[in-house]
């Protein structure tokens, strides 16, 4: 499908998209227009306006509204609306795909990843529609009954980061709608037509099921309209996405309210290839963990730590293979890996080149601006390698772009210091064959990190488990397990259906 039939498909017109939307209205804003400019092409491909703060108190004013009803609705209900959800994103996935292709920049193949991630998101939370599950408690007391269960929070924020333009959107609003919870959005300023799309597809479901206005709403703009959302004790949660230093503002102005934070920051991923790995399986694990979005995941690998006995070897190994990958426009699907998304990205990852080298870093594949037919958008670049100590300050960074740090250990403890050695926290792998090794690194003096894998890579996880990490990431749970408790309030109950009324510790109080 090309771009032009994708955008038809999803309601996407050049000029004029809206601002805002509560499901059944529109708002076109009074705010300034934000263009979309294509990473591929440095083509425009729309325009959409951006909120006031006037555009924005109505819009959660609706949230508000549209939450007083929509959780009273039964959780299977609620359920059934989210799988036809999924459907309708089936319907969409070729059109979808293509558009986060296009507008964000990833490889074809993983913008129609992306949405199959929603689909499976859609399809987790229709089966826990059914399994909102409290706890019964022994009580103490004779003829009482205590027990635990689960009330919805209100409207949620959720703002997103445009590397998933689409999937982190619907990791939340999935779970958070059969929880009984509206949500407000707010899409990256940089890819604001995937929102777009996504609240069109939403809206087409939502208006046949006769789902309240203000379950699903959309706020598009900047930095600002981030910042009225954590402001906002209208929203009691915000779920962020992105850089460390944009979850440090959120989580200082939030924790002012008293609200809660559900945060997905930054990653620098490492992977440890042990002399015990199967080195062909390592060898793509990392190739794609580094390449892959062109090194524009939070959970790409950042830092690959080699056994000192196989170094020499698996480098050889990793340059040839990074002759192989495929540079170019990202919806050919013989192409690897499509552009940075943006110019001011690909001078962040020219300079920590730079900084790198100029602390001893050897560069063992260069990374450089492509230029030609094909690159006129100035953002595609060739992935870079650069041996370091383990001890170089600039491992200690994440740089959001194709660029690894190749290093040394001779220990598994040792391995597994460097590792953890950084302030972020998020993805880590060890390859090995080596039981004692893969078992050594899953327990509590290995991996520091929210995930720990053993014999695959740092990015592409599964739904069914919660994701996210610790330290500088931000300690948020979003997607599977038990995430579902951040968009819900705990309420403890105690009945006592005897005549009497005794105290909890034995306390005595007559009168």
């Amino acid at each position: 499908m090309n771009i032009h039939s994708a955008l038809q498909t999803l309601g996407i017109n050049p000029v004029g998209n809206i601002a805002a939307s509560t499901g059944q209205r529109t708002i076109k804003g009074q705010g300034t227009e934000l263009k979309s400019v294509s990473p591929v092409d440095g083509s425009f491909i729309g325009s959409t306006g951006t909120v006031s703060i006037e555009d924005f108190n109505a819009v959660v004013k609706q949230a508000q509204q549209g939450f007083g009803e929509w959780r009273k609705w039964p959780a299977p209900r609620r359920g059934e609306v989210v799988r036809q959800l999924g459907m309708k994103l089936r319907e969409n996935k070729e059109a979808l795909g293509a558009l986060v292709s296009y507008e964000m920049g990833k490889s074809l193949q993983e913008g129609l990843g992306e949405v199959q991630e929603m689909i499976d998101i859609c399809d987790f939370a229709v089966g826990l529609s059914r399994q909102l599950y409290g706890l019964t408690i022994a009580s103490e007391r004779p003829s009482h009954r205590m027990m635990e269960q689960w009330q919805p929070l209100g409207p949620i924020g959720i703002i997103t980061a445009f590397n998933f333009p689409v999937a982190v959107w619907a990791w939340n609003t999935a779970i958070a709608w059969v929880c009984g919870d509206t949500a407000v959005w707010k899409p990256s300023e940089k890819t604001p037509l995937c929102g777009i799309a996504c609240q069109n597809i939403a809206a087409q479901v939502f208006a046949e099921m006769g789902v309240p206005e203000g379950v699903s709403c959309l706020v598009q703009g900047g930095r600002e309209v981030g910042e009225w959302m954590s402001a906002d004790a209208r929203l009691p949660l915000i779920s962020a996405t992105g850089s460390v230093r944009m979850g440090k503002e959120v989580a200082k102005v939030v924790a002012a309210r008293l609200g809660k934070t559900l945060l997905e920051l930054g990653g620098n991923n490492a992977l440890i290839v042990s002399q015990h790995a199967n080195l062909d399986l390592a060898i793509r694990a990392v190739v794609f963990g580094a390449v892959g979005t062109a090194g524009q995941r939070c959970t790409s690998t950042r830092r690959v730590i080699v056994q000192e006995q196989i170094y020499d070897a698996f480098k050889a190994m990793l340059i040839k293979a990074y002759q192989q990958i495929k540079i170019g426009n990202p919806l050919k699907p013989e192409n690897h890996m499509g552009p940075l998304i943006d110019l001011d990205a690909v001078a962040t990852y020219l300079k920590a080149i730079d900084i790198a080298q100029a602390e001893g870093g050897v560069v063992c594949v260069p990374g450089s601006v492509l230029q030609g037919a094909g690159f006129e958008s100035g953002c595609f670049v060739n992935p870079c390698i650069i041996e370091v100590a383990s001890d170089f300050k600039c491992t200690q960074t994440e740089t959001f772009a194709p660029l690894m740090y190749l290093m040394k250990y001779s220990s598994l403890e040792q391995a597994i210091e460097i590792q953890n050695g950084v302030p972020q926290g998020l993805s880590s792998s060890l390859f090995t064959q080596h039981l004692q090794e893969a078992e050594h690194f899953l327990s509590f003096a290995g991996s520091d990190c929210g995930i720990a894998n053993v014999n695959l890579g740092t990015s592409g996880a599964e739904i069914g488990g919660a994701f996210g990490g610790e330290k500088e990431t931000g300690g948020g749970r979003e997607s599977g397990s038990d995430a579902w408790k951040a968009y819900m309030r705990r309420q403890t109950n105690t009945v006592n259906y005897g005549s009497d009324m005794p105290l909890a510790q034995g306390i005595r109080f007559e009168f």
